[in-house]
């Protein structure tokens, strides 16, 4: 039949292991220190390996593959959500509540937790989320953020945008509000390429 599958590139592929390690599935073993896709019944398509493959050597092909069957007796592994509170859109977050107090806040643009397949585990684990999107949203995200800052006991904050030149304006709002809070913070900060791989 005709389906979405992964392909592997072993001239690209490092030896690494992680999307072995990643596929629930079971359906990519390492031979000879290469990935290889070793069932093709046994890959589901949704392609968990590909943002985590440091090398890009995966990515999804068209093809004629046997039919999805999953591995036998392999239950696919099931995440909970790292969300903390709610709500997370920037613009609709309260300045003041409990759960700010000594939390790790992530500030990420909203289209980063839909390229990067892993953002739960990888970026919201134990942190307090606000998104937003600064070319979409027509409001000055510094001005909420200067004020959540200075309202509340924030220990560091991590920012999380796209490779895309739009997404700049979620690093310089927050560059402002820390500024303008008058608090020494730290800020870590990770950008997400289209092809749902970590840049930096």
């Amino acid at each position: 039949m005709l389906r979405k599958i992964i392909k592997i590139n072993e001239e690209k592929c490092n030896g690494c292991g992680l999307c072995a390690k990643v596929c629930h599935e079971g359906a990519i073993e390492m031979v000879d220190n290469k990935a290889r896709l070793i069932k093709e019944d046994y890959c589901d398509g949704l392609g968990d390996c590909l943002p985590v493959c440091p090398a890009g050597a995966i990515s999804f092909e068209e093809r004629e593959a046997a039919a999805f069957q999953g591995c036998p007796g392999h239950q696919p592994q099931k995440l909970n959500g790292r969300l903390r509170q709610w709500p997370v859109q920037i613009k609709l977050a309260p300045l003041t509540a409990p759960y700010y107090q000594q939390a790790r806040l992530l500030i990420a643009a909203d289209c980063t937790a839909y390229a990067f397949g892993d953002f739960h585990r990888e970026f919201m684990e134990d942190k307090v989320t606000l998104i937003g999107c600064p070319k979409l949203d027509s409001t000055d995200y510094s001005e909420k953020l200067t004020a959540i800052l200075i309202e509340n006991e924030i220990k560091d904050i991590t920012v999380v945008r796209m490779e895309v030149p739009c997404c700049r304006g979620m690093v310089q709002a927050v560059e402002t509000a820390v500024k303008n809070s008058g608090k020494n913070l730290q800020v870590h900060s990770a950008t997400i390429g289209i092809k749902g791989n970590i840049l930096e």
